[in-house]
């Protein structure tokens, strides 16, 4: 008898399942077929928006006098000299830092930006120019080490 109870139950249950399929499926395809063919569409809404404010003239308004524009940086204050590598046979290569992003290895005749090269290197020095043949346009020096 348990058994059966169960099997019973288990029907009961299957066909609850079944019977609640077949209502979701009536109710959507239902509210599909009834629904309107053509969406009535929204009509566009203008939207005005204001002119942008100056800021100079707002910072004018409330009091601000002007100030002089800041210089750009110079050339030789973008680089930083870190470390050298350098050989009697003029190989190298150089530890560079630009724009104070870590520094990253260039070696000689490598393009630190889209104008400047680096033209040689030396003990303590690295020099960068143009062009590999060019004049010199900065030279980057690497601190004195400090004494104890």
């Amino acid at each position: 008898m348990v058994s059966n109870l169960q099997n019973r139950w288990a029907v009961a249950g299957a066909t609850l399942v079944l019977w609640a399929l077949v209502a979701g499926s009536a109710v959507y395809w239902g509210l599909k077929f009834t629904a309107r063919s053509g969406a009535v569409a929204a009509a566009p809404v203008a939207i005005h928006t204001g002119a942008p404010a100056d800021p100079v003239a707002v910072a004018r308004l409330l009091g601000a006098t002007p100030v002089a524009a800041a210089q750009a940086p110079s050339v030789a204050s973008r680089f930083a000299l870190v470390g050298v590598v350098a050989s009697s046979t003029r190989q190298g290569a150089a530890l560079i830092a630009v724009d104070g992003k870590p520094a990253k290895p260039f070696r000689i005749g490598a393009a630190l930006d889209d104008r400047l090269i680096l033209q040689s290197v030396e003990s303590r020095r690295a020099v960068l120019a143009e062009s590999p043949r060019g004049p010199a346009v900065v030279t980057l020096e690497l601190p004195l080490p400090k004494k104890p």
